[in-house]
């Protein structure tokens, strides 16, 4: 069964959740506290989706997801929260996340979400090959990026744009193609979220982030991968 973990510190928002993912097929794993959610993936290494409330009585969900991060680039994170300001998205995607879902939401919305994420984190499109395009090589089996030799550490959704980019090496894509092609054409959430993960995934590969150029600027359309 799938499983997830659900980090809400408020009991009735949290058992409203569970029981619909498990309606859903989701096996959940519960927790209060951001400490009681990391102990919580430490006890169960094969949970594949955390859902993170930010605001929480010790650490934030921002930190929840930090923490994470540090030490697992494969599960898929969504941060559940009742900010809509800007700047918290901004955020949150920066620290690791890979969507956002505001409260109030509607359980099937939260569901899609999962089951999207749940999709693009599940290696549907592993194979034995190699792209390759120096200095980087990408392992499509192990779903691995490395430059010049040196592993750099991806979430999954940054492996999932980092392959469309390098399937479509000179070729301008449109946020549109990018965000359908690597979250789904079912996807409920803003364009911006290819913006920001673009952003996130050139301080991880570029030499110069003020001058990038591997992921380049297409203004007014998109971007492209820049050989």
């Amino acid at each position: 069964m799938k499983k997830i973990l659900v980090l809400e510190d408020e009991a009735n928002i949290r058992s409203f959740v569970v029981i619909n993912l498990n309606r859903a097929g989701y096996e959940t794993i519960e927790a209060g506290t951001g400490e009681e959610a990391l102990e919580q993936l430490r006890l169960n290494p094969d949970v594949r989706v955390a859902l993170l409330d930010i605001m929480l009585p010790d650490m934030d969900g921002f930190e929840v997801c930090r923490r994470i991060r540090a030490g697992n680039s494969k599960i898929g994170i969504i941060m559940l929260t009742a900010r809509t300001q800007e700047m918290d998205k901004v955020t949150g995607f920066m620290t690791g996340a890979d969507d956002y879902v505001t409260k109030p939401f509607s359980p099937a919305e939260l569901t899609a979400r999962i089951d999207a994420l749940y999709r693009r984190i599940g290696g549907d499109m592993m194979d034995d090959g190699e792209i390759q395009q120096p200095p980087f090589v990408l392992n499509t089996r192990k779903r691995t990026l490395e430059k010049n030799g040196q592993r750099i550490k991806l979430t999954q959704v940054e492996y999932s744009i980092m392959r469309v980019f390098m399937e479509n090496p000179g070729k301008a894509l449109s946020r549109e193609e990018i965000l359908d092609r690597v979250w789904g054409r079912d996807y409920f959430g803003e364009l911006k979220i290819v913006d920001v993960n673009i952003r996130r995934l050139r301080l991880k590969i570029e030499d110069n982030v003020q001058n990038p150029v591997y992921i380049t600027t297409v203004w007014g359309y998109g971007y492209k991968w820049g050989f």
